[in-house]
């Protein structure tokens, strides 16, 4: 063996390389606590530990009511003064009742500013609290909801009321309702609401999150179960669900003839689908004897497929139950395989932990940068950058009355902040091409392990000593570029699937029918283009790990090998994936029939299952899931086992006559199935 696609190999190195500069710069200048903490308006963190505002732990806003504009959903900003307080008001109050009460008793400046600035004064007119923005109009009865205050809203008699009050006076001259509270309260409540559900689902998390292991465990040991019973009863488990598959559909068409003859007898059986046309009414189309005879034939068509199928590609259906069976034994002897799924999981989680550590280091970058916001209506600075030391000096606040200098996000005007978009694609790029090749890597490990198996001319006795870590090996030390170059052509497939979605969802209220029609026809073909390279990806691999040739190379003998065979390969593909996704689905079914009963407390007194979850289908579906993903990697070994050895097989009736100088490899029961010659006697143990 020769190192392959050398130049892809420094290619794939060159990438990782920068994608470990990009974390290291994106943990530098990242700070993941402006994820965790709130953030007033001068972008100080409320609550921050050895900060001034360690005890400021809530968010306080000026004026909610500003709040329903849609510069709260653009910007993820309310445009009003935000402050970090203490503890959030407890009662109602505007700045007008409290200058009338301050001249007799102090102590309701002391209470109201709290909510104010630190350099806030008491003044005499409201047009000046307005000028300055040190203070709110008003306070209203407030509770801390994820670090901010938002209203208390309290039923009586079944009126919604705020203070005991349902109109009221904003401070400013006007008179508002409730209602509009709520609503200004709803629009940053709607930004929240997944925070508040993450908060939750990670609670129950980390109360179930032992029952969710020992559930994954017996998944896999089941799938593993599964496996070792494929080598015994594949051939009843396959034509038992087959006849199942006949008989149901026999009883369909038996149940349409009898639904025609049923309707036949009535008057109305003369009503045809021309004269009813199209309705929305589903039902309708069932009361009519034509859809039962268009049912009725459909289904009869479909049976006679199935039976024709079964008749014609009897031989091939019996070959690949035989591959199933071999590759039950192949996998007795090489067990390791089994856990090298687990081993490509610790990988992926790796890649994935790295990309979301960057991706959120990435979003956080930079320092504090502030926008003018103008709440009170149309400025032609708005969003522009501002400084809020000297906004107020600026001529900004005389053309736009009421305009504020409001902390809008994090960024700066270095190199490396101008390019923090593109930084977050070359993130979800590398990722992809990551991802892609840690696939390949297991492909083409196993892939050499289960070769191993099928060359050995006396199974097990010249199966090599570890033959997985072998395999392994000789892929990273020899084909890593190839690997590379075929994670690549994936990795690009799905970025431009990315791209087009991003575009797509971006520029949805702009599309046409035109644009639309285009949109849905680059979806299918990328789908089409990317279920066609993973197809030659994955054979590909499987040569490489045979021939030890580069990827083109190897890609090109994998398709002329399986054009050849190509009848072989289909009726091999479908009554293999026919049978794994039946394993899949058993196992994922018992588990999820498990996992439901015990997070729905449905068996407390035999398991004693978590009593306090918040919602009992986060874990449930978790489980589920997992069970699949699980069953997906064990019965991923198998599948890569058959390919395997459904190529080598190819290339061994290519090569080898079955004479002494040239003989098979093949063992007996495969070859009888398989090749119409004698085979030529082999001493092999079973």
């Amino acid at each position: 063996r020769n190192c392959t696609d050398f130049v892809c190999c420094v290619i794939f190195l060159v990438f990782i390389m920068g994608y470990i500069l990009l974390g290291l710069m994106a943990w530098a200048y990242g700070d993941p606590r402006r994820l965790t903490f709130a953030t007033d308006s001068q972008g100080h963190f409320c609550g921050q530990k050895g900060t001034p505002y360690e005890n400021k732990t809530t968010l306080f806003y000026f004026n909610m009511l500003r709040c329903t504009s849609p510069s709260v959903v653009i910007n993820l900003q309310c445009p009003t003064t935000q402050i970090c307080v203490a503890k959030c008001p407890e009662k109602f109050l505007t700045y007008v009742e409290m200058q009338i009460l301050y001249k007799t008793d102090s102590r309701y400046w002391e209470y109201y500013r709290q909510f104010c600035k630190p350099t806030a004064k008491p003044v005499s007119s409201v047009p000046a609290l307005l000028l300055n923005e040190d203070c709110p109009s008003m306070i209203f009865p407030s509770k801390p909801f994820l670090q901010r205050c938002f209203p208390d809203f309290i039923k009586e008699n079944g009126t919604l009321t705020i203070g005991h009050r349902m109109h009221f006076e904003d401070g400013r001259g006007r008179m508002r309702t409730v209602l509009e509270l709520r609503e200004a309260a709803n629009g940053i409540n709607k930004i929240l609401n997944a925070r508040e559900i993450a908060f939750k689902v990670f609670e129950d998390y980390a109360t179930s999150w032992y029952w969710i292991v020992i559930g994954l465990t017996i998944a896999m040991i089941l799938s593993w179960i599964f496996l070792v019973l494929l080598r015994f009863i594949v051939g009843f488990l396959f034509w038992f669900f087959v006849l199942g598959v006949l008989h149901i559909i026999a009883y369909g068409i038996f149940y349409c003839y009898q639904q025609y003859n049923k309707l036949q007898k009535k008057p109305e059986s003369l009503i045809t689908l021309y004269n009813i046309g199209i309705q929305t009414n589903m039902t309708m189309y069932f009361q009519l004897k034509q859809t039962w005879f268009v049912l009725m034939i459909i289904l009869v068509i479909l049976e006679m497929i199935i039976i024709l199928l079964l008749i014609f590609l009897r031989r091939r259906i019996r070959l690949a139950i035989v591959l199933l069976k071999e590759g039950s034994k192949a996998i007795g002897y090489i067990p390791s395989t089994l856990v090298y799924p687990a081993f490509t999981f610790i990988l992926l989680l790796i890649c994935f932990s790295y990309w979301v550590v960057t991706a959120v280091s990435l979003a956080t970058s930079g320092v504090p940068v502030y926008k003018v916001s103008a709440p009170e209506g149309p400025c032609v600075h708005e969003n522009e950058t501002c400084n809020p030391t000297n906004f107020n000096a600026t001529d900004v606040p005389k053309e736009c009355p009421g305009a504020l200098c409001n902390f809008a996000f994090y960024g700066g005007k270095s190199l490396y902040h101008q390019y923090i978009s593109t930084l977050h694609w070359y993130n979800i790029f590398v990722f992809l091409w990551l991802v892609n090749f840690v696939f390949a890597l297991g492909q083409c490990t196993l892939a050499g392990a289960f070769a191993s198996y099928y060359w050995a001319m006396k199974k097990p006795d010249d199966i090599p000593s570890l033959p997985l870590f072998t395999s392994f090996g000789q892929a990273i030390r020899y084909h890593t570029g190839s690997l590379a170059f075929g994670s690549l052509i994936i990795a690009v497939v799905h970025l431009f699937k990315m791209i087009l979605e991003y575009l797509d969802r971006h520029l949805k209220n702009a599309q046409s029918h035109t644009s639309k029609f285009l949109k849905y026809c680059l979806t299918c073909c990328f789908w089409c283009l990317e279920k066609m390279v993973k197809f030659l990806n994955r054979n590909a691999y499987i040569m490489i790990a045979i021939h030890g040739k580069n990827f083109c190379m190897s890609a090109r003998d994998a398709f002329n090998l399986l054009m050849r065979n190509i009848l072989k390969v289909a009726v091999t593909d479908e009554v293999t994936h026919f049978v794994l996704l039946l394993g899949k689905l058993l196992v994922t079914s018992f588990i999820g029939l498990l996992a439901f009963l015990l997070f729905t407390e449905k068996t407390p007194a035999i398991l004693g299952g978590p009593t306090s979850l918040n919602y009992y289908w986060v874990p449930l579906l978790t489980v589920i899931l997992g069970s699949y993903l699980v069953a997906h990697g064990c019965f991923s070994v198998y599948t890569t086992c058959i390919e395997t050895i459904f190529l080598c097989f190819c290339e061994d009736l290519e090569g080898n006559d079955g004479s002494p100088e040239k003989p098979y490899f093949i063992t007996p029961s495969l070859h009888e199935v398989l090749v119409k010659k004698q085979p030529v006697l082999q001493k092999q143990k079973k």
